[in-house]
């Protein structure tokens, strides 16, 4: 499910949901799991990455593996993205990217997170892999 709480830029969901699937198909770690991805405001992100990372700062994006609680059914959650759409504006502005652009490769980041990769704690596989379905994935 994509949702959009950021009422101040206009998204084209049907693009990011069709992304969502060949994200899905094209990265093997989501085993064909599921993810949401909600839009927010900078004010929101900047509250959520205080509350959860202790910074107190906007980002551009944030995920939430699906951590299975004892006796949980089996599901194929992988979790959950959020996404700054006014950080991906300026981001994609200050790098001369589309806005779809930007968000599709945040999109990308997000699951790979949720695939349990770690950029700050890694020796730089997640920004490989990351590069290397960017390339597959024409982002």
């Amino acid at each position: 499910m994509i949702i959009d709480l950021e009422s101040n830029i206009h998204l084209d969901l049907t693009s990011f949901e069709r992304f969502v699937d060949e994200v899905i198909a094209a990265i093997e770690e989501t085993n064909r799991g599921e993810f949401d991805v909600a839009f927010v405001s900078d004010e929101r992100m900047k509250e959520l990455n205080k509350i959860f990372r202790c910074k107190d700062s906007t980002t551009d994006v944030l995920s939430f593996p699906h951590e299975p609680q004892p006796f949980e059914p089996a599901t194929k959650h992988l979790g959950d993205i959020v996404i700054s759409a006014g950080q991906a504006a300026k981001q994609a502005a200050e790098n001369d990217l589309s806005l779809e652009g930007e968000i599709k490769q945040l999109i990308l980041h997000g699951v790979l997170h949720l695939c349990g990769y770690d950029h700050e704690a890694d020796n730089g596989e997640m920004n490989a892999r990351e590069l290397e379905l960017r390339e597959k994935l024409g982002i």
